[in-house]
């Protein structure tokens, strides 16, 4: 829906006035003749078009225009269901009219009125300018990074006049209008539910559709900083609103311990929102995410980074793609010694960020990178949220000196502040605190053991083979279970000589041994062996054929908050080597 043309006509004349009233046009004649007078030589008295700009710029004239920000809404009905049946007046003829009157800030508006009807034509375009309220610029308009702050909403009020003059109050709304700063192009269309008034404040009046226009268009910069998402419920919530500092308590006791813990929760593509180039992913807010026990990498990232920042660490989630551009999200937390460190929420795996100098010679060398991270366009926090503005977006060249505006674009903290406001819960839902773990640890692993052995005494019967199982053998895998789990949280090997070394006196002589260990963060021991049975090397343990064959199954359980675990399980075999 584009502006009725007398509205078009309405916002040229408007802007001219504008323009006259700052008397750009004077200025810029001024600056004209100044840039010829003292940058030129006499004998280059010619000014380009690049040359006006930089000194229209330089003396702050296009900063004053370009900061006239303003949105326009125009608006159309439907579903006025109480005048599903009011016939088409005739011409000439009096009717009930609707009225839509609109204030924001010190600007107040009317529609034209219109007949009412199921579908009420309202075709009525609405400038409102955007002051700064702060004292002495009460005339100013907001730069484009302050706009978010403003939390003014749009009232709107439906009014209903009968054919004998007496008006009604039939809806009051409030119309949150920030989400047009995010949106493409600077144009969203929103469709918005008037409630009635009184005892039928709950009862549905009809719907508004509107549309929201910014001029002039925000740049993609600001655009992406201020992005919002959709939680669960279809709301749309600032990203830096899905982040807080979250203590765990007694229940982990090291970020890294946090970050393996994030990491045994379930993976699931998060479905996406609408369709078109309206697309977008939804995010869980914390507590449906582990209600459920899974969802996206968006999910784990904004889960760890909280746990991070809980443990005081400076940790930002990241927003970029990985391999063949895939959207991904990871998180980065920034040492007091300038250390950059990326963490893969979905693995629990650290990475050392070792940025490549693209300017230096060939014979310079330069470090590999061992993340799978790609290109970054910004990062966030409850408290920051910095675009990244580098001339490369490419992660391994990027440099994350966050504090240098030439390469991070931070957002307002004015601007954080009035999405995420601390302690306000009425549109950001509260954190819930972890809850501990409510699986036996022990119990869970002696249950999927023994169920493992059914299955696999069943599976060498339909073979034909019989099935001769080995306890001390079993248990004395239970050692390298517990390294394996150990080496994930902490990055550490340990315990592997012992662990050999008993493998060797429990194997005689002229046997051969042979073990496949596998990791799962689900407790469905079918499910488990179906997918053993996928790979070669464990179907050859387990399908074993030998002379004085003996098998072993070891299950460890390791419990983290929230009844997430991972579970650890080897197979293993030994039999009689024959020549």
């Amino acid at each position: 829906m584009s502006l009725p043309p007398e509205k078009a006509s309405e916002l040229k004349q408007i802007i001219h006035q504008q323009l006259l009233k700052m008397d750009v046009h004077g200025r810029i004649r001024e600056v004209l003749a100044e840039t010829i007078r003292e940058e030129l030589a006499p004998e280059h008295q010619q000014l380009s078009t690049e040359d006006l700009i930089k000194a229209l710029r330089q003396r702050g004239i296009i900063d004053d225009v370009m900061k006239e920000l303003k949105f326009v809404t125009v608006l159309g009905g439907k579903a006025f269901l109480e005048h599903l049946q009011e016939p088409e007046p005739l011409p000439g003829q009096i009717s009930s009219t609707f009225t839509l009157c609109l204030h924001f800030r010190n600007q107040r508006f009317r529609s034209k009125p219109v007949p009412c009807a199921c579908e009420p034509d309202f075709h009525d375009g609405f400038l409102l300018e955007v002051h700064k309220d702060s004292l002495g610029d009460g005339s100013k308009m907001v730069d484009a990074t302050t706009m978010l702050s403003i939390c003014d909403p749009v009232h709107m009020v439906l009014i209903k006049t009968d054919t004998f003059g007496e008006t009604t109050l039939v809806a009051s709304y409030f119309l949150e209008w920030r989400s047009v700063l995010a949106a493409e192009n600077g144009v969203t269309n929103i469709a918005v539910e008037l409630l009635g008034v009184g005892t039928e404040s709950n009862v549905s009046v009809g719907v508004l559709n509107i549309r929201l226009e910014m001029y002039p268009q925000l740049n993609k910069t600001l655009s992406s900083e201020i992005t919002t998402t959709q939680d669960e419920n279809g709301v749309n919530r600032p990203v830096c609103s899905f982040v807080r500092p979250l203590r765990a308590g007694r229940l982990l006791d090291t970020p890294r311990q946090a970050a393996r813990f994030v990491s045994v929760l379930g993976y699931e593509r998060a479905p996406v929102i609408g369709g078109g180039g309206g697309k977008q992913e939804q995010w869980c807010t914390l507590l449906a995410f582990l209600c459920r026990n899974k969802g996206d990498c968006e999910d784990h990232s904004n889960l760890l980074c909280s746990l991070l920042l809980g443990f005081g660490l400076e940790a930002f989630v990241c927003v970029g793609t990985k391999a063949k551009g895939v959207p991904h999200t990871w998180v980065m937390t920034c040492g007091t010694d300038g250390t950059v460190t990326f963490w893969e929420s979905l693995t629990g795996h650290r990475y050392i960020h070792r940025p490549i100098n693209p300017d230096d010679p060939p014979i310079v060398e330069q470090p590999k990178p061992l993340y799978p991270y790609r290109t970054i366009g910004c990062v966030f926090n409850h408290q920051n949220f910095f675009g990244n503005c580098q001339p490369s977006d490419a992660v391994d060249v990027c440099v994350f000196d966050l504090h240098d505006e030439s390469k991070w674009k931070p957002m307002s903290g004015e601007a954080i502040k009035s999405v995420c406001p601390p302690g306000a819960t009425s549109s950001v839902p509260p954190f819930p605190p972890l809850c501990a773990s409510a699986i036996d640890a022990a119990v869970t692993s002696n249950e999927i053991e023994l169920q493992l052995r059914i299955l696999v005494s069943e599976h060498r019967k339909d073979l034909g083979l019989s099935t001769v199982w080995d306890d001390q053998l079993s248990y004395v895998l239970s050692p390298a279970l517990a390294a394996y789990e150990l080496e994930r949280t902490t990055g550490v090997s340990a315990g592997n000589e012992e662990f050999q070394d008993a493998i060797r006196r429990a194997v005689p002589d002229g046997h051969t041994f042979k073990g496949f260990p596998i990791h799962f963060v689900h407790r469905n021991a079918r499910r488990a062996f179906a997918t053993c049975l996928r790979s070669p090397f464990c179907e050859e343990i387990i399908c074993c054929r030998g002379d004085q064959v003996r098998l072993a199954v070891r299950v460890r359980v390791f419990t983290y908050p929230e009844s997430a675990c991972a579970v650890w399980i080897m197979f293993a075999c030994k039999y009689r080597s024959v020549l």
